[in-house]
């Protein structure tokens, strides 16, 4: 009976551990990913990954970059077309942008759920890359850029078979570090979330390492 007992916890363990996941998207309905996707390739990588403690430090900058920027424009129908409203918020996001050199983004688009599939995904594919463009026009390096990705019709926020303008948007969401920056190849991811990126008009004194750990525990 013991023994019994003790297996079945241990599957219970097990089955846990295999559907705990965190992923790198954010927690709200804007989101260009969804929660707890495992795009992180094999299974070493993401053991370095959680190791190293990039992957929870990729996540908490994910959650500040959306909670102090917007990270969704919309569009007009059948259009890749920026008006005065999304090159706003796009500037937003660049400037937030360029205060990170260490950090990469990647670049969701989506369409509402009139036309084929196929024309969708294409669409939403040219929304990501007219914002792409428009970021890079902004002093953003390409290669910071990781991926232009169109989810096309797949992810509304409303589900119509209508036009719906709330689905046809692009969101912009962090997707990791740059490998080869040195603060990177230095471990100090902890001194990357927590830097100040708003220039106040007093200075402010930088957190040491120890006061980041502490602030993080």
């Amino acid at each position: 009976m013991k023994r019994l007992i003790t297996m079945t916890v241990m599957a219970a363990t097990l089955a846990a551990c295999s559907t705990s996941e965190v992923g790198f998207g954010t927690n709200s309905e804007t989101t260009g990913t969804i929660l707890g996707s495992t795009d992180f390739g094999n299974s070493t990588m993401n053991n370095t990954l959680v190791q190293s403690g990039e992957r929870d430090y990729t996540v908490n900058l994910a959650h500040r970059f959306a909670a102090e920027v917007n990270t969704t424009i919309n569009f007009p129908f059948n259009s890749t077309a920026l008006d005065e409203e999304a090159r706003a918020v796009l500037r937003q996001q660049a400037d937030w942008i360029k205060q990170f050199p260490e950090i990469r983004f990647t670049v969701y688009g989506h369409t509402d759920l009139v036309g084929g599939t196929a024309y969708n995904r294409r669409l939403g594919l040219r929304r990501a890359q007219a914002v792409v463009l428009y970021l890079t026009s902004q002093g953003i390096d390409r290669s910071r850029l990781e991926a232009v990705v169109s989810h096309g019709e797949t992810q509304p926020l409303v589900v119509t078979e209508g036009r719906e303008r709330r689905n046809r948007r692009t969101v912009t969401e962090v997707s990791g570090f740059v490998q080869n920056h040195p603060t990177v190849l230095d471990g100090k991811y902890a001194e990357v979330i927590f830097r100040e990126y708003v220039t106040s008009g007093e200075p402010q004194s930088a957190l040491t390492t120890a006061e980041v750990s502490d602030t993080l525990q």
